[in-house]
């Protein structure tokens, strides 16, 4: 099936600019980032420390209205990277399950 888009990947990444709550699976503390972009594989999050590649963390991003459902699910940490500007680390994680 040809596309009729530049994106070339499975999933197209929708933009977003929201807050999320994440924590690594073995941890109870919960760390405050910022949702970037999302797609139905994965997403793209501004981590205010740099995150170990293959972390499972649990995270919840709450749209900043009620017409978009919180997502809650269990990611794998795939890239890191430092953020060109100002501070904090670049999240690009695979979402691995889907939580009620």
């Amino acid at each position: 099936m040809a596309r009729e888009y530049d994106e070339k990947r499975d999933f197209i990444r929708v933009s977003v600019d929201c807050g999320l709550t994440f924590r690594e699976a073995t941890d109870a503390d919960e760390e405050q980032g910022l949702a970037r972009n999302l797609s139905g594989r994965g997403m793209m999050f501004i981590a205010p420390r740099e995150l170990p590649v293959d972390e499972m963390l649990e995270v919840t991003i709450t749209p900043e209205t009620d017409v978009t459902p919180p997502l809650h699910a269990m990611v794998k940490v795939v890239r890191v990277d430092k953020q060109r500007r100002g501070d904090g680390f670049e999240i690009g994680a695979i979402i691995k399950q889907v939580l009620d």
